[in-house]
């Protein structure tokens, strides 16, 4: 086959925005931005620090793994810093406590000894590579352009978590099972090193 017939190339794939508020599984990868510290606990390179602002951040990809958009690609921030004040911070933890109820097959309104342990990590590697149910939403590029974003979790309170996870009842797990977040949503827990590091 000669390079220049192009009769077999495949089809320019859309780079339109994915609808605002299609439901999509992702899996998260950080991008590590070589930021620690260790006062706070964050170590392993993954934090991203800003230079001009003095924020911090987890600077996010997360790619659709099946359905109409499997492969699409976004990027979103995750604060864990703010010199301007804690909203920036705590913005961060609400997404990321929710990242990990849908990621744990855990009901928001489970307080149990094994949720309650479901919703910790040892560090930041525990979110890379962790896959959920997001929401799309849009914001706009450098160039005023729509792009697609990942803003918000999706839990097993939503009526269409379990269909689109294809994880079990969404009911609270016993709290007698340490492991009870891995057999709600059918996955183990993440473990060994970072996929950036692979």
């Amino acid at each position: 086959m000669s390079y220049f017939d192009f009769n077999s190339a495949s089809e320019q794939a859309s780079f339109d925005p994915i609808p605002k508020g299609t439901l999509v599984r992702v899996r998260m990868t950080v991008r590590p931005g070589g930021f620690d510290d260790p006062a706070q606990g964050w170590t392993g390179g993954y934090a991203t620090r800003n230079d001009k602002t003095g924020s911090v951040y987890l600077n996010c990809e997360f790619v659709v793994t099946e359905g109409e958009f499997a492969r699409r690609k976004m990027w979103s921030l995750i604060g864990l810093l703010s010199p301007k004040g804690p909203e920036w911070a705590n913005m961060g933890r609400t997404f990321i406590k929710a990242v990990l109820n849908s990621a744990r097959g855990i009901h928001p309104g489970d307080n149990s000894p094994a949720a309650q342990n479901a919703r910790r990590i040892a560090g930041f590697a525990d979110l890379d590579g962790l896959e959920f149910l997001g929401k799309v939403d849009w914001e706009k590029d450098q160039n005023g352009q729509d792009k697609s974003v990942i803003k918000s979790a999706v839990t097993p309170d939503h009526k269409d978590y379990a269909l689109l996870m294809g994880a079990a009842s969404p009911s609270s797990p016993p709290a007698s099972n340490p492991n009870a977040y891995a057999q709600a949503s059918g996955r183990a827990p993440v473990t060994g090193r970072p996929s950036w590091a692979e």
